[in-house]
């Protein structure tokens, strides 16, 4: 008389679906070390990201220019009234008040070559630049009538240039603006904006010869990630050059379709913003705003971020993992082999040990080199171990095949950008209809 644990082993080898809740209790147990090799996965990532950060750091970070500003102070008076005990009478008296105004470039002309290199740290590496910026242009009429300011209360002797930047260490030389036959050294100044400021010293600005006064810069700026211009100019035209070969034109403005270039030696784009394209005005009175909103430019990228795609490889790992023990599972119940619950197990963390593989190679080679030598060691690996399962080759071969075109499919995917979710879907379709046609002579009643 069989005993009540023969008979509990016999259910398990006879019924399918016994066989089926084992395989998928296997399923979820092999969630916990593939939740923790995502977990890696993203750790990798943003470490990559904080070394990267401190690359930047040290060379300098993004670049955003906005300059050069006149500024002129001007004053205005404050009417107090002091009550007069002995005459009972109010006494007026007047209190100077002191205001700025700012003016904007009439014409802005920028002209900036861009030399990048890769800068490493271990396994890291970041992409950091250094441009030469030559900036040119004039300034119109300082039109203070909006105010109703008196010539008289114009103070033309203390005005001066302001220029702003969000990367003042990133400055590789002395910021000096050539303007009235002089040239002017630009000092920076403690201000709690978000941009540093650099300011000349007076400018003396003739009364009888206050427009236009033409202005040329030129220096030089190290940076990363990014570089952008404010379009303060009236008319602001734009050029850069670079020897970078992956560009992503960013900001508020895009460059002019029929003068971009792109290759592989590099780029070059052109920008032309006219007032009327933007939300202010050429002059402000009281306070500058932070215009750093309205910046355009480019951001210097490497192309392809190896930890992105591993994460995005990752996400496929239960529908690898699924569908693997799927056609092991298909396998048993068709040909009647017994596969044991241990050995089921194994081919999971096989199916793991890929994501691993992928990481741990793709640090050291690129996208493509790694995803192939993962893919191969756990496809060979898995065959192989098949073959001691399931007997001959028939059953081998095809668990090969299924599993090369398997990884084959989720490397095209994640190639793709715009159309992996098309992809993607009609890939599962038709595994899904192949899964439904070889099951179809099955008894699920056994």
């Amino acid at each position: 008389m069989e005993s009540k644990k023969q008979k509990i082993g016999n259910w398990f080898r006879t019924s399918i679906s016994a066989r089926m809740l084992v395989v998928g209790f296997i399923f979820l147990v092999l969630l916990v070390p593939l939740g923790i090799v995502e977990d890696l996965i993203r750790e990798r990532g943003h470490r990559q990201t904080e070394v990267i950060q401190e690359i930047n750091e040290k060379w300098g970070n993004e670049v955003v220019l906005f300059g050069p500003i006149i500024k002129i102070p001007y004053k205005t008076y404050k009417e107090e009234k002091t009550f007069d005990a002995a005459n009972k009478t109010y006494i007026k008296s007047y209190e100077e008040v002191y205001h700025h105004a700012y003016f904007l470039p009439k014409d802005l002309d920028i002209q900036a070559t861009v030399d990048t290199k890769q800068l490493k740290r271990g396994i890291y590496e970041s992409v950091v630049f250094t441009t030469d910026i030559n900036i040119a242009g004039s300034f119109g009429e300082f039109d203070f009538g909006t105010q109703e300011i008196p010539e008289e209360d114009i103070l033309w002797k203390k005005a001066s240039v302001l220029f702003k930047t969000t990367n003042l260490k990133g400055i590789q030389n002395e910021m000096t603006i050539d303007m009235l036959n002089a040239t002017f050294a630009l000092k920076p100044q403690f201000d709690n904006a978000h941009m540093g400021t650099l300011e000349t010293t007076y400018l003396s600005i003739p009364t009888k010869e206050k427009a236009p006064l033409n202005f040329t810069m030129a220096f030089q700026v190290n940076g990363s990630e990014r570089l952008q211009f404010v379009p303060i100019g009236k008319a602001t035209t734009a050029q850069m050059k670079s020897d970078w070969h992956s560009p992503s034109f960013n900001g508020n403005f895009l460059p002019n379709d029929s003068t971009k270039q792109i290759s592989e030696k590099g780029f070059e784009a052109h920008w032309k913003v006219l007032e009327a394209n933007r939300q202010f005005g050429q002059q402000f009175f009281d306070k500058l705003p932070n215009l750093g909103t309205y910046a355009f430019g480019a951001s210097l990228i490497i192309p392809v971020d190896d930890y992105q795609k591993t994460e995005r490889t990752s996400k496929y790992g239960l529908m690898i993992i699924g569908l693997t023990l799927l056609v092991f599972l298909l396998i048993q119940i068709i040909s009647k082999i017994q596969i044991h619950p241990f050995q089921y197990l194994m081919i999971g963390l096989a199916l793991v040990m890929f994501y691993t593989l992928l990481i741990a190679i793709s640090e050291h080679q690129n996208y493509l080199t790694a995803y192939l030598l993962a893919s191969i060691a756990v496809v060979g690996l898995i065959t192989l171990y098949s073959r001691t399962i399931l007997k001959g080759f028939k059953f081998p071969l095809f668990i090969f095949t299924s599993m090369a075109m398997l990884y084959a499919f989720i490397f095209i995917i994640i190639q793709l950008e715009d159309y992996a979710l098309l992809v993607g879907s009609v890939g599962l379709f038709i595994i899904l209809a192949t899964i439904m046609f070889a099951s179809r002579k099955i008894d699920w009643n056994q």
